[in-house]
């Protein structure tokens, strides 16, 4: 009997502890930063400018500006995760051609930015991006965001905080909360979420055409939670299923391109002539 008790207490000891460290750990587990990639925009035969984004809490994040000659539209990348100011290259050299300048930028603490990354800093990051768009010359109507997976959430954000044209987003969840729960299904993963991310909560302030890219194939974000979170978004909506799990490349050199270049068409005015 003390055998079994010691067996408990020690089971138990052990299951809190992991549950201490998935508090105070999160970030490692949500937000994995790569070294300062080497390529660049040049790498891809694009030409672009260098800028230095001010966020409003004091960093400088380097971004690129990568622009087709006379664009009067823009699309912000919000990259995800594990991602890097290079991960949007392809959707640059795509957008390019169909007539779109586009923004590059990584989140503070990623490659050789300052600070570490947090929710809100991910926002302030995305805002900065934003404000050096309008800088540049570019109008809010004619800016379109795009993100990827955590990008998706960061993205939503700042559609729902400023003024956008347009929103694209790809592989992206309900909830960090609703992840976590699937993730680690033996953890009070809710009650346990500092980082939240939740665009379900946050989807229903939108006031911008939405187009949502989701692969019913996604080995990591389940389908099921891009059709809840399309249910409670408002107004001009719109979907898009493609093929292949989460880290696949999405709608990039599929049959499906076409879908984004029209939808950026009709909402921030036609410039590829397509």
């Amino acid at each position: 009997m003390r055998l079994f008790r010691n067996a408990f207490l020690v089971a138990a000891v052990g299951y809190l502890a992991v549950c201490a460290a998935m508090w105070a750990f999160q970030e490692r587990l949500i937000f994995l930063p790569r070294p300062a990639t080497a390529t660049t925009p040049t790498d891809l035969g694009l030409e672009y400018e260098e800028l230095e984004l001010v966020t409003t809490d004091g960093l400088r994040l380097p971004a690129w500006l990568v622009e087709p000659g006379g664009a009067e539209t823009a699309v912000l990348v919000c990259h995800g995760n594990a991602g890097s100011i290079d991960s949007g290259l392809h959707h640059a050299r795509a957008f390019a051609r169909w007539g779109h300048a586009t923004l590059l930028f990584a989140y503070r603490g990623y490659g050789a930015n300052p600070g570490r990354p947090t929710e809100e800093g991910t926002y302030l990051d995305a805002e900065a991006a934003y404000e050096a768009l309008l800088d540049a010359g570019f109008e809010p109507a004619r800016i379109a965001v795009y993100g990827q997976s955590l990008g998706g959430a960061v993205a939503i954000e700042l559609a729902v905080r400023r003024e956008v044209g347009a929103l694209v987003t790809e592989s992206t969840f309900t909830s960090m909360a609703d992840m976590g729960a699937r993730l680690y299904p033996w953890l009070p993963a809710r009650r346990l979420t500092r980082v939240h991310y939740d665009n379900a909560a946050k989807i229903g302030g939108l006031r911008t055409p939405w187009l949502s890219i989701h692969s019913p194939e996604d080995d990591l974000v389940p389908f099921s939670q891009a059709e809840q979170l399309f249910a409670l978004a408002p107004e001009p909506k719109e979907r898009l299923a493609t093929r292949g799990g989460h880290n696949d490349g999405g709608f990039l050199g599929t049959d499906t391109e076409h879908v984004v270049a029209d939808f950026l068409s009709r909402h921030l005015g036609d410039t590829s002539g397509e």
